[in-house]
This record gives structure tokens, sequence and C-alpha cells, in this order.
């Protein structure tokens, strides 16, 4: 005889129903968490669907071999030359990049006239933070004659300010502006703006110096290292520019112009000494938002990322072709290479050994 279900039909459908749609919600719940939790990396591993790039720069090929005369580069990259070189003005925002700007400092010494430099007692997102460069300022006696430097006073942000850290950073280049016009910038003089870790190379100081005809404004394609110098990334640094200043030239950070001069320098992103400024810049700079768990900041997996090359956010490539983005996913590839680098690294070298190939251990 066939059982009698105790309920009748339509409480049957009912529970059917229920059935069906738990697995939903869970499959549902599961998918918000999950797009929620790794939205920006779903982001950037669809961006080439998107997103366009930005129009592509036109490239001025860099000449230079040892030897050979200021006149006939300048001829080579179809310039003249001057009877006397322009001054050169460097000027950076500084945070806490000792060690890169003592580099960069010793790099372009004998070819900048002026190295003007902003430091502010807060970070971009609102950290109170010592005015490290003055307090070293010893350190930097060699450059002492030509060094222009304030101090930026910002006041703690009120409770809910909408004051991001990218509008702060804009902030801040306007106070830089400031700093120029008082450090003694004149009309045809050479502005390079960049970031401390955005170091030219004497080559290419020399050809802003002294040949006729360069560009107004130009960019300067800076190769990428990450971490220190073993972990080449490619040729993609471009936000440093060199500027022949007028009463209207502004201090930016971004694009200014659709010219580049192409391998004009290094950019060494995170390349410090001690496990402390890593964090100290993971929580301080305008990308701060990248670190979503505090497990980021945990010393040994910051170590370990180092000497790995792998990514401090656990972050896909921000690329724009499917491509360009499988390619570069994984750890940088090491670099035995330590040819080509800033002269002053490498007369230095047993100060600044975590900077060259098979130093990626760091103290702290």
């Amino acid at each position: 005889m066939a059982r009698t279900s105790p309920y009748p039909p339509l409480t049957r459908r009912k529970i059917a129903s229920l059935k069906l749609l738990i697995p939903c919600v869970l499959v549902l719940s599961v998918s918000v968490i999950i797009v929620t939790q790794y939205f920006q990396n779903i982001s950037y591993l669809l961006r080439p669907l998107w997103d366009t790039p930005p129009r592509p720069f036109i490239r001025i090929p860099h000449y230079y071999a040892p030897n050979i005369s200021m006149p006939q580069l300048c001829q080579l990259h179809g310039w003249g030359i001057l009877p006397t070189p322009r001054r050169v003005f460097d000027a950076v925002l500084f945070s806490n990049e000792l060690d890169i700007l003592e580099i960069r400092y010793g790099e372009l010494l004998p070819y900048v006239d002026r190295f003007v430099i902003l430091e502010a007692n807060a970070t971009f997102t609102g950290i109170p933070k010592s005015l490290s460069f003055l307090e070293n300022i010893n350190r930097f006696a060699f450059a002492g004659s030509k060094i222009v430097y304030d101090m930026l006073p910002v006041n703690e942000p009120d409770p809910g300010s909408r004051h991001q850290p990218f509008h702060v950073e804009a902030s801040h280049r306007r106070s830089l502006n400031v700093l120029l016009r008082r450090s003694g910038i004149a009309v045809g003089d050479v502005l390079i703006m960049a970031d401390a870790d955005e170091i030219p190379s004497p080559e290419t100081v020399q050809l802003l110096k002294w040949c006729d005809g360069i560009p107004q404004v130009m960019h300067l394609e800076l190769k990428n290292y990450m971490y220190s110098f073993e972990f080449p990334v490619d040729y993609n640094s471009w936000r440093a520019t060199a500027h022949v200043f007028t009463e209207h030239t502004l201090y930016r950070h971004s694009r200014q112009s659709n010219l580049m001069l192409a391998d004009a320098g290094w950019h060494c992103s995170f390349c410090f000494k001690d496990i402390n400024e890593f964090t100290f810049k993971m929580k301080a700079y305008s990308h701060a938002d990248r670190v979503k768990q505090d497990s980021f900041l945990n010393p040994d997996r910051i170590q370990r990322v180092i000497c790995n090359g792998e990514d401090l956010f656990d972050m896909l490539p921000e690329e724009y072709t499917f491509r360009d983005l499988f390619k570069k996913m994984g750890p940088i590839p090491k670099s035995a290479s330590a040819v080509h680098l800033p002269s002053y690294l490498i007369k230095n070298a047993d100060k600044f050994r975590f900077l060259l190939p098979g130093g990626c251990l760091r103290s702290g």
C-alpha cells in the first residue's frame, strides 16, 4: 500500500521550492563575499575588456657612449650645443626614502645646481611622521650647499574629512611650487620633477644642461625596479619630467607631454633597508587602500615577498592587454647584473648591499 505524505500538496510544493532556494541563497552569498574580497583583482584581471590604454608616447632615441663629446651627443639627438650650460633644479617631495635619496643626490651632485626638497610632518593618508630628512641632514652634508629645504606643517585631518590621499598629495605638490619660486629658479633653467626614487641618469642631465633645442617639456623613461636593483620589471615608468622653466611651469606628477626620452634613468620602488620602512610606506602612501588585510603587514611575510620578487599587496599586474597581463603574472625574475646602475650605488656597494643582487634580506 502506497505511503501518503503527511503534508498537503501546496505545502509540499513550498518545501520543494525552499530546498531549491537555500542553495541559491548560499551560492549568491558566497559569490558576494568573493566579489567583495577580490573585487580589485577581478577588476584588474578583466581590465583589457573595460579599459583602454593611454595614447602612446613619442619616444626620443637616447644616444650615449663614453668618451663622446657633448657637441656630438647633442647633434645625434638633433639638437645644437649651448655656449654655456643651463642650470638644473631637481625637485622632490620627501617621505622616508633616505637611502635612495642619498643615491640620487650622490649620483646627480656634479650636474644639478639646486636640490629642492619639501618634507611634511604627516603622510598623504594623515599619519603623523617624523621629519626624517631634517633629522638626518648631516648625512647629506656632501650636497649641503645645493640643498633648498622646507618643512610643510600638516594639520591632523578632521574626523569624517573628505580629504583623500591623492587630494592631499596634490596639495603637497602645490606647496612645492611655492618653494621652487623661493629657490631662485629662473626662466630658461631646467626643472626635473620626479619622486625621490625616480632617478635620472647623469647622461640625461648632461643633455638637459648642454643641448640647445630640447623640448620644453618631456617625460623621462625610467627602468622600473622593485625592492632592489635585483628585480628589474620593465621600462614603463614615465611620470618623471624635465621642463625648460617658464613663469607658467607648475610642479605635477602626471602626463604633461607626448614626448619621452628613452632609457633616461632608474625607478626603484619600495627600495628600503628595514622592514619597518616597508610597513610605513604601505600604510602611508596614496595607495594605502591596497592593504586589504592586517596580515599584509606581517614582517615575515614582507621578507618572503621581497626575496621572492612577489607582490606586496597580492595584486595582479596593471596591464591593458591579456598578453601583457599573463606575461607579468607571478614573481619578478631575478637579475644577476649590476651593470648600468647608478655609479654612486656601486662605489658604495658595502653600504647599499641590500639593493644589489643577492642582498634581499632586510633588517628589522
